[in-house]
């Protein structure tokens, strides 16, 4: 690990255990678990020491616990409305931010020297990881606190989202004829991540690229382009 900054063992550096605790709001109980959901598999190659696996378990409970936060919070709404909800709340630009927020980015271990990870979004995938590793560590009901008290209230402006158009992507098609422009969503590249399926999607504006979007499937990654496309066009 020479070249790879260790944050787990340097001398006169707070304990990983402080670490985690100032950044995350919680003890953690079983720290090989968090060790693991924060070594990126540029420096970790063996599925038994990176985090690909709990991103995986990370995902599905996240997914779960807003899915749920939801349904209590709107009761009379439809599955459509909500499914849209939940897309907006967790989507790969979503939880990147959010992670970078957090200050995951100071505690991932990853290679420093791959420029592209740098720009990527392995830091939403931490946090994604994390999750699975508080979900394994503490269980189901105070992961589903956690990440309510850390993640979804103090970064997930729900009421602001609910007011972002539920489509995206009409609405910047619409944009696009009532100016004369030609407007059209390509997919640009399709490969497996983690196991999982990724697509990136452009808006190309009149032959021009002008946003990407990247999802686990064409329809959310659509969308992160539309709205990246419209808040660069200040529509």
């Amino acid at each position: 690990m020479g070249l790879f900054k260790n944050i787990f063992s340097r001398k006169g550096e707070p304990s990983f255990e402080s670490q985690l605790r100032n950044v995350l709001g919680l003890k953690p109980g079983n720290t090989t678990l968090y060790r693991i959901a924060l070594s990126h598999r540029s420096v970790k190659e063996g599925a038994d020491e990176n985090n690909e696996r709990l991103e995986y378990l990370g995902d599905a409970v996240l997914s779960a616990i807003v899915a749920d936060y939801l349904f209590k919070r709107y009761p009379y709404k439809g599955e459509g409305f909500l499914t849209e909800m939940r897309s907006k709340m967790v989507n790969r630009q979503q939880l990147n931010d959010i992670a970078l927020k957090m200050g995951l980015k100071r505690l991932t271990m990853y290679n420093k020297f791959d420029n592209a990870l740098k720009a990527s979004q392995i830091f939403g995938n931490t946090l994604e990881a994390l999750i699975g590793a508080v979900y394994l560590d503490k269980g189901y009901i105070k992961t589903q606190r956690w990440v309510l008290r850390s993640i979804v209230i103090p970064h997930m402006f729900v009421d602001d989202l609910e007011q972002i158009d539920i489509n995206l992507k009409n609405r910047l098609i619409g944009w696009a004829s009532k100016n004369g422009k030609t407007l059209e969503f390509e997919t640009i590249d399709e490969k497996l991540e983690n196991g999982r399926r990724i697509f990136t999607i452009a808006a190309v504006l009149d032959g021009e690229a002008i946003s990407q979007g990247r999802g686990f499937n064409k329809k959310d990654a659509s969308q992160i382009a539309a709205q990246q496309a419209i808040e660069k066009l200040g529509i």
